[in-house]
């Protein structure tokens, strides 16, 4: 087996492309294996985007979300969980601090929650995009027109995970929808010029390597800019409450394997890594990750945004969080770059 290891990676660092087969073969290494593999796709980081660490500041709109996803614990059917709405001027103040502490780009994410509506995004977008900032939306499903909307006031990017390429799976763990519905609105967003942002994760019930595989070849297929990789952490009010956990090193491999097939491609080391491993997100970093999304909420909410539990640094005002990850990337040899981090691929230039 550890010959077939070493011939795939070889094809790897040959740059030759990876079929589905070599993909599962690589994912499947352990140990030594899993360890060149990762420091191969910290080398593709390096050759290709060098040592810059992109942050992007995260505000956390709403914890309302008319889905009722099997997986997320801001489901509707959670009648646990208190929930809230930032007011439109606490969104702006957030923003306005973010920028403050040095963000280039600010990322408003909330469910699919109907109370704002596109105007009121738009709007948004339009006063935040006056504070010379590249904005990310990620706010579920919408229809092209509202997508065009948002893209006119200044929307950058947009980020909508297709979270598996198992359109049987994906139909069981999101109740009426459909896989070709959430690929129908990445194609939109390409088509009115966002920078496109998915992802998926890693360990969730069902999943197998081939899933795992078509997951990485589906990110390839859809050319994105973004991919954002990290492990399945059980809500205990969802019906996945007794599932097992995505691991570390699974999600680690899937990170290294999107970073040397897609060599410019925004990878974030995900809060989720370091949700389930106090040195998650630094490893993600040492295995092709070059992106991280520090929470910039109010800190009186960020324990109410429960995709999943216990996450870190719920409690740690922004001011705190900023430091705390920069030492972490200097640590690393890294360094925060000061630019807005758009696409290396050559998308916009706002």
């Amino acid at each position: 087996m550890r010959s077939i290891f070493i011939d795939t990676l070889a094809k790897a660092q040959a740059q030759e492309e990876l079929n589905k087969d070599d993909l599962k073969v690589l994912l499947s290494a352990d140990g030594e294996e899993a360890s060149l593999l990762f420091k191969h796709a910290d080398a593709v980081r390096e050759k290709y985007l060098g040592k810059e660490v992109h942050l992007r500041g995260i505000i956390e709109l709403t914890n309302y979300c008319k889905q009722n996803c099997h997986y997320c614990g801001l489901r509707r059917g959670n009648e646990q969980l208190s929930r809230y709405r930032l007011t439109y001027r606490e969104i702006l103040t957030t923003a306005e601090q973010a920028v403050a502490l040095g963000y280039k780009t600010l990322v408003l994410q909330g469910g699919e929650d109907s109370y704002f509506s596109a105007r009121d995004i738009y709007e948004l977008v339009k006063e935040i995009k006056k504070m010379d900032v590249a904005v990310t939306l990620s706010l579920g499903e919408h229809d092209f027109d509202t997508y065009k909307l948002w893209r006119e006031a200044g929307s950058d990017r947009y980020l909508i995970k297709h979270e598996t390429a198992d359109p049987h799976l994906y139909e069981h763990l999101r109740p009426g929808k459909r896989l070709k519905q959430r690929l129908q609105c990445q194609s939109w967003l390409k088509e009115l010029g966002y920078e496109l942002g998915s992802g998926c994760m890693v360990g969730l019930p069902g999943q197998t390597l081939d899933t795992l595989a078509e997951d990485l070849l589906l990110l390839k297929k859809m050319d994105v800019d973004m991919a954002g990789i990290g492990p399945f952490i059980p809500h205990p009010q969802t019906p996945l409450a007794s599932a097992q956990q995505g691991t570390l090193e699974m999600t680690l491999k899937m990170v290294a394997l999107a970073r040397i097939i897609m060599p410019l491609v925004h990878l974030p080391a995900t809060t989720a890594l370091g949700t389930i491993h106090p040195e998650g997100r630094e490893k993600a970093l040492q295995a092709g990750a070059n992106v991280v999304m520090p929470n910039v909420s109010p800190s009186e909410y960020r324990a109410l945004y429960q995709i999943y539990p216990n996450k870190i640094c719920i409690r740690d005002e922004p001011v705190h969080c900023r430091s705390c990850i920069t030492g972490k990337i200097k640590a690393l040899g890294r360094v925060v770059s000061t630019t807005r981090g758009h696409s290396p691929k050559g998308g916009i230039t706002r």
